[in-house]
């Protein structure tokens, strides 16, 4: 059987302000497409579809419409819920989208209460999947152990816990079928894709790569957004995110994992990147500099450091010649160092505010007439009324 295994797709992601919904339309859209150019068997969506636990009606609509077309031709669709989702909502879908054939889980599940999928492939093989939605540390350490044990042995326990939940979903897989997991979380030694939410990555969210048993034959993970393969008992990997979700993924190659299984060998997996997700840049320069490469930047997102002295209308200039800069920050060998001043706090007391301001801005870079005048104005009309000079 081929499956496609996607992951970490954060509908909803607004990035410095700007919405991606035309991005990620674009990028589901070429989601299924390779499903039908592949003609996958299955599709495994493993975690963190929304990008908050709140997603607003239109990014709820794009999902549901994607897993709806990616169920075309009868193809087998399992989503399971990760850290950004939230598996109530998830489980208020599950009746709706499995009478259409699209399994969704929430939340942790008995074997025989979905949380072990089973189906027969069109060339007749017997597939079970073990599903393993992201896990909260509130929902497996215990109140009395979070007052008296370790943190290390919180983290213990976390994965201790896990590897049982993994072997009680996975202790009926036999030699005959094809025997697969889906799972939300972190392994120990997984690169970050520079994006994940840090609180739920650190190690007291680890599990061990050994809690799947070798009678695995794939284990589709989503959370972390790098693509990459994990060493373990049986083929274990990240599809990585299909869309750079901030700056620190950049260099990240948005994409996804065709997998070909068959029932007692390990999976081949192959590596698709996408197409058309839209470029996350970080571009340094002076105004010059930078108003030589823009015709070069036109499609990707910007984070722009100027290699210029701040001064007012700096920002403004740079959006001017580079109209998708989301961030605009001055190069640190271009920073003024602020001078000590001398007297202390009690000289400072001492000085007016205007005098305070303008040592501000002399201090910092941004010494400008037009600022000065402003601030002048405004400290006027404010004492005129009766605030006075302290």
């Amino acid at each position: 059987m081929k499956i496609l295994h996607t992951a970490d797709w954060h509908v909803g992601k607004v990035l410095r302000g700007r919405a991606r919904a035309d991005e990620h339309r674009a990028v589901l859209k070429e989601l299924v497409e390779l499903a039908r150019a592949e003609d996958v068997d299955a599709v495994i969506v493993a975690g963190d579809v929304f990008d908050t636990s709140a997603p607003t009606p239109p990014s709820q609509a794009l999902v549901m419409q994607t897993l709806l077309a990616l169920r075309e031709g009868g193809r087998q669709v399992v989503v399971l819920a990760g850290n950004h989702d939230d598996p109530r909502l998830l489980d208020v879908w599950r009746p709706v989208l499995g009478a259409l054939g699209v399994h969704v889980v929430g939340r942790f599940r008995r074997p025989d209460d979905g949380g072990v999928l089973s189906w027969t492939t069109r060339a007749g093989e017997d597939v079970r999947l073990a599903v393993m939605p992201f896990l909260s540390h509130r929902f497996v350490v215990r109140a009395v152990e979070a007052l008296t044990d370790t943190p290390d042995q919180h983290n213990r326990s976390y994965a201790a816990r896990f590897a049982q939940l993994a072997a009680a979903l996975t202790a009926g897989f036999g030699g005959d079928t094809v025997n697969l997991v889906a799972a939300h979380g972190t392994l120990p030694g997984g690169k970050l894709g520079g994006g994940e939410r840090e609180a739920q990555t650190i190690f007291s969210y680890y599990f061990e790569a050994t809690a799947f048993p070798p009678t695995v034959q794939y284990a589709a993970l989503g959370h972390l957004h790098r693509r990459q393969q994990m060493p373990g008992p049986c083929p274990i990997w990240y599809s990585g995110a299909p869309i750079a979700v901030d700056f620190g993924e950049e260099h990240n190659s948005p994409g996804a994992l065709l997998v070909t299984v068959e029932p007692g060998r390990p999976a081949q997996v192959r590596e698709v990147t996408l197409a058309s997700p839209r470029s996350l840049r970080t571009v340094n320069g002076s105004l010059e500099e930078l108003e030589a490469q823009a015709e070069s930047l036109q499609d990707a997102w910007l984070r722009v450091v100027v290699a210029e002295k701040p001064r007012a209308g700096l920002a403004d200039r740079v959006r001017q010649i580079l109209p998708n800069a989301l961030t605009v920050d001055v190069d640190e060998r271009f920073r003024p160092t602020a001078a000590r001043r001398e007297g202390g706090g009690a000289a400072r007391a001492a000085r007016t505010p205007r005098e305070l301001f303008r040592d501000y801005l002399a201090q910092t870079g941004r010494d400008d007439p037009r600022v000065i005048a402003l601030f002048d104005r405004l400290h006027d009309e404010v004492t005129a009324s009766g605030g006075g000079e302290g």
